[in-house]
């Protein structure tokens, strides 16, 4: 389970490696659980990324388009992020989900990769989808 942003991190952001146990989506396509980033708290709040590899999104090879990977994102922000956010700490304002079509160092430029953000807030223990 994911612990809650610690006070001492406030300054920067802190990076959990996940565990690249496959989760399954409504697509049906191979998704992988990367890493979760936990940024500081800034005047929006507290954000928090769950980032996923999705080969099936390639621009080239792949087989998944945007709308059924939203759906993917969607389900993977309800049904995997909510469940992993720490009730004891500071809770998130926003919760981005992100797939990428290969493994790639977070924040790091790749435009050779298909890589696909939704921007969720959090409302009474639901997703809603905001525009990112």
């Amino acid at each position: 389970m994911t612990e809650p942003f610690p006070a001492e991190a406030a300054e920067g952001s802190r990076t959990e490696p996940g565990d690249g146990a496959a989760v399954q989506v409504p697509s049906g396509q191979p998704v992988t659980f990367q890493e979760v980033v936990w940024n500081a708290p800034g005047p929006e709040g507290l954000a928090v990324r769950f980032r996923f590899i999705a080969p099936e999104i390639a621009a080239e090879t792949g087989s998944v388009d945007f709308a059924a990977a939203s759906e993917d994102m969607l389900w993977l922000c309800q049904n995997f992020a909510l469940p992993r956010i720490a009730e004891g700490g500071p809770q998130p304002t926003q919760i981005i989900v992100s797939l990428a079509d290969r493994d790639l160092p977070f924040g790091e430029a790749a435009p050779e990769a298909t890589q696909f953000f939704e921007a969720y807030r959090v409302e009474n223990g639901t997703c809603i989808w905001e525009a990112f």
